[in-house]
């Protein structure tokens, strides 16, 4: 019944964040408001929010001591060709890490905001394609 609507990020200039987002995260602008505005992925219901604000506010949490954890995270299929792309137009990036069933990377925006990008291998129980399959398995058992 419920899926994730929009994820909505604080940023300080929203001109320069909508250009750099269009231009890093290939989303596409659908409409602004009054200190906003809302973008899709060309392959993905998931929206994403750009919510002005005066002063940088994090998008992560802290786990235990200094170690952090972002709040979401972007799901690729090709990690390295996105990795390459984001270090090619100067985005800071942090090198592929291989966690064992996943591939992941943290980049940043203009705002110092921290983002993951992952990529699921198909072995993994959190690959789309293993989540589609227990969505199948579990139909009509929902309560709602």
């Amino acid at each position: 019944m419920f899926k994730v609507g929009s994820v909505f990020i604080p940023v300080t200039n929203m001109e320069k964040s909508m250009k750099w987002y269009e231009k890093n995260l290939d989303v596409r602008k659908i409409d602004t408001w009054d200190g906003g505005a809302g973008f899709y992925f060309p392959n993905s219901d998931t929206q994403i929010g750009l919510v002005r604000v005066d002063s940088p506010q994090p998008t992560e949490f802290v786990i235990s001591g200094k170690r952090k954890n972002v709040y979401f995270n972007f799901l690729v299929d090709n990690i390295e060709a996105v990795h390459e792309k984001l270090k090619s137009a100067g985005v800071i990036t942090t090198p592929i890490e291989d966690f064992g069933g996943m591939k992941g990377f943290d980049f940043f925006d203009l705002d110092n905001n921290p983002f993951s990008v992952v990529n699921e291998q198909e072995d993994s129980p959190f690959h789309r394609n293993n989540i589609r399959k227990a969505q199948e398995t579990k139909k009509g058992r929902s309560s709602y």
